[in-house]
């Protein structure tokens, strides 16, 4: 069929063309700005999945809410070894604008945005050269003696009750939502926990929402043991059935066209249902498509196209990332599973490699850094990206 009028052609990183299957998270999230806006209390959020189900996507549909209902929203996407107040200053800079089109007093919006500034100086070292410091691009002056002491803990606290202030005089709130954020470090981590306690203390209308990897729960309750008590967890995850034929019957149709129910077969038999493997197997099957509809030939067809395209943009990327000791240990994993989406335990792949567990540590522990991996449970390691196991077993070294 066409490629011009491919419904799937968005590609990856992008919002897919349906949002499939999350109706309930859409839901519970709109329930939360609602009590939110009303002064009363609650948790704020947080995504756990594989990658590849559509964490993402799914926080950039909440961003799109908060903003419907006149919220401010800004968007952080925490980064390995990476500090928070740069990002997150940028975030909450856009945020404050949001609220600044409907405050009536500018004064005030600037003296929050002072607090802002003072905050995000902070990034720059102690010793760092004039002409080295990073500069916000906020055009006020910074405030003093508030969000700048250079604990992050402390400033942080200081810096949200401030911004939620701003927004609790236009009858709104704040959603500030953090991408990947297992990888905050763990005092910025410890920060966001405690910000998060002391506006759920006082009523502030402001809520974080993060998404991650499924060992984020671990990563906060690490840091700040109350951490259960402050966020409420949803798993996100594959697909059904019948939500992953929506995913795409719903962007086929709009095209005016069609697909065989044994080709919707074959694209749930080959994408598992993960929104990211769906939106990939079925841009390649109607671009292979010689006519109208859609079918199981077409996707048999099709596989092997977007099997390399998967191979090189999805998986390859992230296999290139890894030493070859780690190579090494994920070659283990994908043969004890038999390349299934499964977890195993650490000492099976000893075992498995002929060496002593403690020799593989440093291995598992760079791969969980670079999210390759997670620990599903104590002694049992698993892949972050679905299908990885059989990737590596089809791959030729």
């Amino acid at each position: 069929m066409d490629p011009v009028r491919n419904p799937f052609a968005p590609g990856a990183g992008q919002r897919p063309p349906e949002l499939a299957g999350r109706d309930k998270e859409l839901s519970a999230f709109d329930v939360v700005l609602e009590r939110v806006a009303r002064g009363r209390p609650e948790r704020s959020l947080v995504l756990t999945g594989l990658r590849g189900v559509g964490k993402t996507v799914l926080l950039g549909e909440l961003r799109s809410m908060a903003l419907k209902r006149g919220w401010g929203a800004g968007k952080v996407e925490a980064r390995p070894e990476a500090g928070l107040r740069r990002p997150l200053s940028a975030a909450l800079h856009r945020a404050i604008r949001d609220l600044a089109v409907r405050h009536r007093a500018p004064d005030r919006v600037e003296a929050v945005l002072g607090v802002l500034k003072a905050f995000a100086l902070k990034a720059n070292p102690e010793d760092a050269k004039l002409r080295d410091r990073w500069q916000p691009g906020i055009d006020v002056p910074a405030a003093q003696g508030r969000a700048d002491s250079g604990d992050i803990e402390i400033d942080l606290v200081e810096l949200f009750t401030e911004v939620a202030e701003l927004a609790q005089d236009v009858g709104t709130g704040v959603a500030l939502l953090i991408d990947e954020m297992q990888d905050l470090r763990p005092d910025d981590v410890s920060a966001l926990c405690a910000a998060c306690h002391e506006l759920s203390q006082s009523g502030a209308p402001l809520v974080v929402v993060g998404a991650g990897l499924p060992h984020l729960p671990a990563v906060l309750s690490a840091s700040k043991s109350y951490s259960e008590r402050l966020f409420r967890y949803v798993r996100i995850d594959r697909l059904s059935r019948e939500d992953a034929d929506r995913a795409v019957l719903a962007p086929v149709e709009r095209e005016q066209a069609g697909i065989q129910d044994e080709a919707l077969d074959a694209l749930f038999d080959a994408s598992g249902g993960y929104p990211y493997f769906i939106q990939a197997y079925g841009k390649a099957a109607w671009d292979a498509a010689p006519a109208d509809p859609i079918t199981p030939l077409d996707v048999a067809v099709a596989a092997p196209e977007a099997d390399a395209e998967l191979a090189v943009g999805f998986f390859g990327s992230r296999y290139e990332r890894a030493t070859p000791a780690e190579r090494e240990y994920l070659r283990a994993m994908a043969e004890l599973t038999d390349g299934k989406d499964a977890g195993v335990n650490t000492a099976q792949v000893a075992d498995h490699l002929g060496r002593k567990p403690s020799s593989l540590s440093p291995a598992r522990d760079s791969l969980i850094k670079k999210g390759l991996v997670y620990s599903a449970e104590r002694g049992q390691i698993a892949f972050t990206v679905p299908h990885f196991g059989r990737f590596l077993l089809g791959r030729e070294d």
